[in-house]
């Protein structure tokens, strides 16, 4: 694929991810210049869905690193296979010299691959997706810092590994914690945030085709408005207004109604205390008459 902006476009929209021309251009820049794309954005708002849709667009392997606190470079990078190397010493033992069985020991063969290694060394173009980087540590990003400038890493025990194909990298981050400035250097940024109303009824109906039209006006309209509530903690993604549409749609429902509203709430809300201050600040009946009114 000639990779353009308008290439980008139309591939994007064919596999359903609706999004404007600043976010295209950013993700064109980071694929020409072979650099890696850091999105920061509320969680929801579709960072994780592009290193999907990429893999998709471009057929290639989607590797994921989940961040979680306390994340190493061993479970990032790689580890040696204790229990077959033990069981070789078992067998080997008192047949081989130290020195050979040390050399054996640390080679290929007992290498267990992690994501970083494994997108490294892949035989193919590779998404490597670093997820929700912001839980870890300065000093895990300090780590990365060889990784995404030279896309190489060092295994002790093999030497210095570069990647014989550069992968497209994203990171994410949900805002948890201030990046480092080393990181950001050595990526693109992007901001993504929820979509607008009329961008939202296009993501709905790309994916929802079946779907009546006044019902994906009234949803989108929904959603926007839930998510302007101060009071409720955990906005609702897009993924969750898709799930919405679904579920008025196994319902055979074409318009929001406030029963329906009541039925299906909890496709958006996931906690009680939001699913409480939804009905003490909006109420499905108040939502149902905000939908139904003509937005001036």
């Amino acid at each position: 694929m000639d990779v353009t902006v308008a290439s980008l476009r139309k591939a994007f929209t064919e596999v359903g991810y609706i999004t404007d021309e600043e976010v295209l251009t950013v993700v064109y820049l980071s694929l020409k210049l072979e650099k890696p794309l850091l999105i920061e954005g509320a969680p929801g708002v579709g960072k994780t869905e592009l290193a999907k849709v990429l893999s998709q667009v471009f057929d290639a392997d989607l590797i994921r690193l989940q961040c979680y606190e306390g994340l190493d470079e061993n479970k990032a990078l790689y580890e040696w296979n204790y229990q077959r190397q033990l069981l070789k010493i078992q067998i080997a033992k008192e047949k081989v010299c130290v020195e050979d069985l040390e050399q054996d020991l640390f080679s290929e063969e007992y290498l267990l691959e992690r994501p970083l290694l494994k997108a490294i060394r892949a035989d193919k173009k590779a998404v490597l997706l670093i997820d929700e980087v912001d839980k870890t540590d300065e000093e895990f990003e300090a780590f990365l810092f060889e990784a995404l400038s030279d896309f190489q890493v060092s295994v002790p025990e093999l030497g210095t590994i570069k990647a014989g194909r550069i992968p497209m990298v994203i990171l994410t981050s949900n805002n948890e914690r201030e990046l480092s400035d080393g990181l950001k250097r050595r990526c693109i940024y992007l901001h993504l945030d929820y979509p607008t109303v009329k961008r939202e009824i296009e993501i709905i109906r790309a994916r929802i085709p079946d779907i009546g039209e006044k019902l994906s006006v009234e949803i989108a309209r929904a959603v926007s408005l839930i998510r302007d509530e101060q009071d409720i903690k955990k906005k609702p993604s897009i993924a969750e207004t898709l799930d919405w549409a679904l579920a008025l749609i196994a319902l055979e429902k074409d318009r929001l109604t406030k029963k329906s509203i009541e039925q299906t709430l909890n496709m958006l809300l996931k906690t009680k205390v939001d699913i409480d201050a939804f009905k003490s600040k909006i109420g499905a009946a108040g939502l149902e008459e905000y939908v139904r009114t003509e937005k001036k």
